[in-house]
């Protein structure tokens, strides 16, 4: 065995292997690909004789002073640094380190302190945990909606935040005789109708919201609670079906009412025949009115009449579509969405003397001659003040 021949492990048997002089196969494989060396060629070694002839060329610089240049020993600032420093920005990359990850928390916390003062004023912290509280309610489901669908919080939190823009900047209403509508219990408010499109009845419930703080409940067509969208939102906002059941126990509620008896016939007139009404039905709101006994408060409506100027009439696409008319505006459909911006009126709104029905005898209602002379009433009381309002009124824009 002394004289055995010993063969490195992974040597694979041949001589020369494993000495040091070579690495293996083993050690070769264990490598990473890329990390070995390229070979170089041995240096030749000058002859004596060209040694010579290269000192005599070489010019004496030993008594030279040294001097380092930044630009050959320093890498310039926009060229890439290969070595560690490259490599530990790159990983510090790898790990999510982003441009904004080394902003303090207190930037943040200033940053946020700002843009909530731009959102909500000043007094930006009680706003903002009201809003909070709002949403941890709507998701909570901690909130009320009545039977009839009405949201309060909703409505008074952002449909008339929307609408009040719109009433006070671009109509500008007036308002006049608020003091006629009751400060609580049942009434209904019996507005002419105008515009193409009912713009004047959200127009009326800001304004009664913002003057009185009591919720209008308008009465809408059946067309309006078939719409995916318009029926939902309506019904948040308060509407109802124009039936005289509905009216009925809404009054006898304590609720504020408002009914348009001319409906589409009054919104889809022409231009020609503004601020003539047209005829208020079989005087419905009358009969509901008798039978709870509250008082009706007439409401006319001048500057709604010139937001959408009607000027003509697509009645065969109107019945294809199952609505009572395509309108043609001077402005739509010729600038396309565009038309349908309204024109910035002024609005006047007055809110006449209420007729008291509390003072008629038991099955007034079903009286057809009491409920006539009501209603014609009611309709001659709108007609004169548009009238008054119109010649007090300078301009249309005005």
């Amino acid at each position: 065995m002394a004289d055995a021949e010993i063969i490195p492990i992974g040597t694979r048997g041949q001589p020369g292997r494993g000495t040091g002089k070579r690495p293996s196969a083993a050690a070769r494989g264990l490598a990473p690909k890329g990390s070995t060396p390229p070979r170089k060629a041995p240096a030749k070694k000058p002859a004596p004789a060209e040694q010579g002839a290269a000192d005599q060329e070489r010019p004496a610089v030993e008594d030279a002073p040294v001097v380092a240049s930044p630009s050959l020993l320093d890498p310039p600032s926009d060229v890439p640094v290969a070595g560690p420093a490259a490599t530990s920005g790159t990983r510090a990359e790898e790990r999510g380190a982003g441009p904004l990850a080394g902003i303090p928390v207190g930037d943040w916390l200033a940053a946020f302190q700002h843009a909530s003062k731009e959102l909500f004023g000043e007094q930006w912290e009680p706003q903002l945990a009201r809003f909070l509280a709002f949403l941890r309610r709507r998701v909570t489901g901690d909130y009320t909606v009545d039977e009839y669908g009405f949201d309060a919080e909703v409505t008074e939190r952002f449909f008339m935040a929307a609408l009040r823009p719109v009433a006070q900047k671009w109509f500008r209403i007036e308002v006049r005789g608020v003091e006629n509508i009751p400060a609580e219990g049942g009434a209904l408010v019996v507005s002419n109708h105008s515009g193409t499109i009912p713009v004047d009845g959200l127009m009326t419930m800001v304004s009664i919201h913002d003057h009185t703080g009591r919720f209008l409940r308008p009465l809408g067509a059946d067309l309006v609670f078939r719409l995916p969208v318009v029926g939902a939102v309506a019904r948040k906002g308060g509407a109802t079906l124009a039936c005289s059941e509905d009216a009925e126990r809404m009054l006898r509620g304590g609720e504020l009412v408002g009914v348009w008896p001319e409906g589409f016939k009054g919104i889809g007139k022409p231009f020609s025949e503004r601020y003539k009404l047209q005829r208020f039905g079989r005087g419905g709101f009358v009969s509901a009115a008798l039978r709870t006994g509250v008082p009706i408060v007439p409401l006319s409506v001048v500057g709604a009449e010139e937001i959408y100027p009607l000027v003509g009439n697509i009645p065969s696409l109107a019945r294809l579509l199952g609505v009572p008319y395509i309108p043609i505006t001077p402005l739509f459909p010729l600038l396309g969405p565009l038309g349908l911006v309204p024109l910035p009126s002024k609005w006047l709104l007055e809110f006449g003397e209420p007729i008291r029905t509390d003072e008629y005898d038991d099955g007034a209602a079903d009286d057809p001659m009491l409920v006539f002379n009501v209603t014609d009433q009611v309709r001659e009381t709108i007609q004169q003040t548009l009238y008054s309002l119109l010649m007090q009124r300078e301009s249309v824009f005005r």
